[in-house]
């Protein structure tokens, strides 16, 4: 493996692809995976509201962002593979 490879697989495990994701936070995350950009305060204000604390919204966040983009980056390596 190369260098940037073993960096990938290592993002892989620390994103924690499998994480639980609460009931509560499927919209939000759905958010996230599929339009980031869209992502409000407003949004994480609801959330903290609903009991959530700042660290669980930041791991959930950084855990969906960074799994969708490693299967992004695999569809394309497969693509151009």
């Amino acid at each position: 493996m190369s260098n940037h490879e073993d960096a990938i697989e290592m993002l892989r495990l620390a994103a924690q692809p499998e994480r639980a994701e609460p009931a509560a936070m499927k919209p939000y995350l759905e958010k996230v995976r599929h339009g980031a950009f869209r992502v409000t305060d407003g949004d994480v204000t609801e959330l903290r509201a609903a009991g959530f604390s700042e660290d669980e919204i930041f791991e959930q966040t950084v855990s969906v962002a960074v799994s969708e983009g490693l299967d992004r980056l695999d569809a394309a390596l497969e693509a151009v593979g």
